[in-house]
């Protein structure tokens, strides 16, 4: 099992600045801690003009892949699983993320943004976050605010996790949360 203490999660509403808040933290981390093997992938917009129209999912190397996406009317797009108008592209978010999740022992921290709907259509994929979960190595990851009142269930695993901490963000506190975990990880990752 993971230490107590080693989960750091970030939720809060759709576009309150999540992923920013991530990478701002993981930036933060990189200049105080240089040689610092971090693991992991985020998710963008993929915008048109004014209009989203999908999502990547980028490793912590830069390199890109379609998460979803409302402009691949290809046939075998069409029998992709859809959330809201995005159809999600299982395959090339695997090839991206799954590889990035698995844990080596000189990696220092995991980024996992996010454990979302769309993520979770992957069956590899929570098991691969359960697999960092029982690492020793700390975890920095955002997921969604339960929508309607009911949770995503591999979701709600994570928030009710023994040790979890929860973040939840919003537009008056972003900064504060980003001092906050960044000054719990510096201490935590230079204990190691």
């Amino acid at each position: 099992m993971a230490a107590s203490g080693k989960c750091f999660l970030v939720t809060g509403p759709p576009g309150v600045g999540k992923t920013t808040l991530i990478m701002r933290v993981l930036e933060s981390l990189r200049t105080s801690i240089p040689n610092l093997k971090i693991q992991g992938f985020y998710t963008r917009e993929v915008r048109q003009g004014m209009e989203r129209v999908g999502f990547e999912v980028v490793a912590l190397d830069g390199r890109s892949g379609t998460l979803a996406s409302t402009t691949n009317l290809s046939s075998e797009s069409r029998r992709w699983p859809t959330v809201g108008k995005y159809r999600v592209d299982i395959a090339s978010f695997e090839s991206l993320a799954i590889p990035e999740l698995q844990v080596k022992e000189e990696t220092d921290l995991f980024i996992i943004d996010e454990v979302g709907k769309m993520e979770l259509f992957s069956s590899s994929f929570f098991p691969a976050v359960l697999e960092v979960l029982g690492s020793n190595i700390p975890l920095l990851a955002s997921i969604p605010i339960p929508k309607f009142g009911r949770d995503i269930p591999e979701v709600a695993r994570l928030r009710n996790r023994p040790g979890a901490t929860i973040f939840t963000l919003s537009p008056s506190n972003r900064n504060d949360v980003k001092e906050e975990i960044y000054n719990q990880l510096l201490e935590l990752l230079q204990k190691h």
